[in-house]
């Protein structure tokens, strides 16, 4: 209601107007409270000047029966268009700023608040923290946008900066190293998403080709894997990481971000023994990224990911702790990895 008075206040044309003009716009269905409460807000804030001359309305809280319309107190063109957003965006975001920076701004940012509002109705605010490119790509598409693209400037202006759990700075990576690995030409490493396999794998990295172990603990290693060449003093040396997770919705996600940043591999063969397995139900509240399903199931051979799928549908997953420590250890040692 106050955006189709404020609308019909800009276009009309006399420099006063009568209370019932302004009842029609308002509809029938529109209770006299609340339209007496817009018109009162006008009139404090200068757009409205009662004309005291011809009355008030019987009605309470009392209006007058005539106001005379100030232009220069309406709010410019865009502000409508600021009110008619704020009404449609998840109502976490706050356009109000904008009411004090220029058009220019509103028009650069509303492309991007549009993606924000869009992934707000889809996930609500996020309940776990994320890096920043993780994060912007989440709502963006674009996982350079935070850091580098203004990102964390707009989520501050709009008062959701603290809410959506951006990392700022990367922890140290949690990590075992094979000082017998040093010299081969491609330095393997393998990240895991828990700690069960992580103890379990611990003592046969000295027997496997990998120059280390990388506790990934979830959604922490998508910030922290920046780090990795740095601490291992391997920087600018060829290196190859694999991942392996729980095979549900978030582990594959968690694995994508992964490959996004730092080219991740899936560790194939131990996923592939998980299918042997019965899989485990309880992750229907887990969301699927399209995306990232399909690039990790393009790893797997045709039969392999019709099993993935089947399973994920019906809210079923594979635990990494479905495959025991000697199983975790055999895998490891006696694949090919490539």
């Amino acid at each position: 209601m106050k955006d189709i008075l404020l609308s019909f206040l800009h276009a009309y044309s006399k420099k006063t107007v009568s209370l019932g003009e302004l009842e029609k716009l308002a509809g029938g269905d529109t209770c006299y409270q609340d339209f007496a409460a817009v018109i009162i807000e006008f009139t404090k804030s200068g757009v409205l000047q009662p004309v005291k001359s011809h009355g008030t309305s019987l009605k309470n809280p009392l209006l007058h029966n005539s106001y005379r319309i100030v232009k220069s107190k309406l709010p410019v063109k865009h502000h409508q268009d600021i009110q008619a957003y704020q009404l449609k965006f998840d109502p976490h975001i706050d356009l109000n700023p904008y009411y004090t920076l220029p058009a220019s701004a509103w028009d650069k940012d509303r492309p991007y608040i549009e993606l924000i509002d869009a992934y707000l109705k889809r996930h609500g605010l996020p309940n776990r923290p994320a890096s920043a490119p993780e994060r912007s790509y989440q709502m963006v598409g674009d996982e350079k946008w935070i850091e580098e693209g203004g990102g964390k400037a707009l989520l501050e202006r709009l008062n959701i900066w603290e809410a959506m759990l951006v990392m700022p700075q990367p922890d140290p990576i949690m990590l075992a190293v094979n000082p017998k690995a040093w010299h081969h030409d491609i330095l393997l490493h393998l990240a895991v998403e828990n700690k069960t396999p992580f103890h379990a794998l611990l003592d046969v990295l000295p027997d496997t080709g990998f120059f280390s172990l990388i506790y990934g603990a979830g959604w922490k290693i998508t910030a922290d894997i920046v780090l990795l060449d740095k601490q291992v003093g391997t920087v600018g040396r060829p290196r190859r990481i694999y991942y392996f997770g729980d095979l549900d919705y978030e582990g594959i996600s968690i694995w994508y971000a992964l490959y996004r940043c730092a080219n991740a591999l899936p560790a194939v063969p131990f996923y592939q023994a998980l299918l042997n397995k019965t899989a485990a139900q309880g992750k229907e509240y887990q969301r699927c990224n399209d995306e990232a399903l399909q690039v990790f199931l393009s790893f797997f051979s045709p039969e392999q990911q019709k099993q993935i799928m089947a399973v994920l549908k019906t809210g079923g997953y594979y635990p990494q702790e479905g495959l025991s420590s000697e199983e975790l250890a055999g895998i490891w040692r006696n694949s090919v990895w490539r």
